[in-house]
């Protein structure tokens, strides 16, 4: 499996880079309680865009509740 050091190493400049983060972080209503896992995914994204990449993070926020919709 390649590292983020392997990535930046072939070469990213200009490329469009897509992540997948982990960024489901515990809510009380509308407000973060823990924003840890922000805050641990932003060396990486700093990494990248200083080695020229443009980023595109993916995350989702929660867990699926109640029936799957079949329209999906």
């Amino acid at each position: 499996m390649k590292t983020l050091d392997d990535l930046i190493a072939e070469g990213v400049q200009g490329r469009h880079v897509l992540v997948r983060a982990d960024l489901n972080v515990p809510l009380d209503g509308d407000k973060i309680t823990d924003d840890g896992r922000i805050r641990a995914f932003l060396p990486t994204a700093r990494r990248l865009t200083e080695a020229g990449a443009r980023v595109v993070v993916t995350a989702h926020l929660g867990r699926p509740k109640g029936e799957p919709d079949p329209k999906f």
